[in-house]
């Protein structure tokens, strides 16, 4: 048999290739047959309709007698902590997605006075700090374009005649770009709310893949977010620019936005790249979207990302760690 016969790139034999031991495949390897990458593999796996099936599954009523121990095998595995919840009794939430889209208790998540912006959620920092050079990092050393993440800056009318998009975002002078990446697990508080007092002036829905956002896989897919289904919130706060981005993921096809109910996520069909821009600034409404901190702005079906993009002057400190666990309404910087 040639060479360029063997040069097979198909899906049983790579699953395969990764299941066995090397040495079962090693012949084929010989004589010229490569495994496809293991992030090919992932990027084939349909996500996207594997979200639905499990939305409609998360819908279904569970009978009475089941929901005490399927509910408590979730707070068991995921280490959930039922005595925030506003309801506490199990038997209450008919199906998982009430269970998921669990409210707490108004005096558990109680919001910073002293820092200019709390984070909008549960969750673990990722990263933080300065944007530089146009690229932000998912996780320590895996970077991706902040043009990429956020799409054309066509928003704003101003700003078009600087070099680079980063320099674009910034409106005053002498200010820095910020980033700050909030990953929430399953078992965290599912809502997010606002991280500041600022106008919500636009909306830009990119549809894509639901890959997960768990951090062992974005350690070694580089963009993960790109791809990625995200809703942009875009807008401007006392220090200019500043943006909150809910990010998608497997199992989380469903972002809902509050004051946005022609937001769809994760519908069947989508084109490749492409994006549906709204915005809320109109001849009733000139300042947008009026958000105060701490205020309801959205929710995940299960867990996924919140990334935040700001400008702020260059005196603005985090008061973070790196693997910190974080929860809605604590201190994520100020001045």
């Amino acid at each position: 048999m040639s060479r360029s016969a063997l040069k097979l790139r198909s899906w049983p034999l790579t699953i395969l290739y990764y299941l066995l031991p090397f040495a079962v495949l090693k012949p084929l390897v010989t004589v010229g047959w490569r495994p496809t990458s293991r992030v090919a593999l992932y990027k084939s796996v349909p996500t996207r309709l594997l979200s639905r099936a499990w939305g409609r599954l998360n819908q279904v009523e569970l009978p009475t007698w089941l929901r005490k121990p399927v509910y408590s095998l979730y707070i068991w595995t995921f280490g959930v902590n039922m005595k925030e919840a506003a309801v506490e009794d199990l038997h209450q939430y008919r199906n998982l997605s009430e269970f998921f889209r669990r409210k707490l208790k108004p005096q558990v998540r109680p919001v910073c006075d002293s820092h200019s912006v709390i984070s909008p959620s549960d969750g673990k920092i990722l990263h933080f700090g300065r944007v530089k050079n146009c690229v932000v990092e998912q996780v320590k050393g895996v970077t991706y374009s902040l043009e990429s993440f956020l799409g054309p800056q066509t928003w704003t009318e101003n700003q078009l005649q600087k070099s680079s998009f980063q320099d674009q975002l910034v409106t005053q002078e002498g200010n820095e770009l910020y980033h700050c990446v909030i990953y929430l697990a399953p078992g965290d508080y599912h809502c997010f709310h606002s991280p500041t007092d600022w106008n919500v002036h636009h909306r830009r829905h990119f549809p894509g893949s639901l890959m997960s956002v768990n951090p062992g896989v974005a350690r070694w897919i580089k963009e993960l977010f790109c791809y990625n289904e995200r809703v942009v919130l875009t807008g401007g706060w006392k220090h200019g620019f500043f943006s909150l981005t809910a990010v998608g993921a497997t199992n989380v096809g469903s972002i809902q936005i509050y004051f946005d109910r022609d937001l769809q996520t994760n519908r069947p069909r989508y084109n490749k790249g492409s994006y549906n821009d709204l915005s809320y600034v109109t001849n009733n409404t000139q300042d947008g979207i009026v958000m105060r901190k701490g205020d309801q702005l959205g929710e995940f079906n299960l867990g996924s990302t919140i990334v935040l993009i700001f400008e702020a002057p260059k005196d603005f400190n985090f008061n973070l760690k790196p693997g910190q666990k974080i929860h809605f309404g604590e201190a994520v910087g100020s001045l």
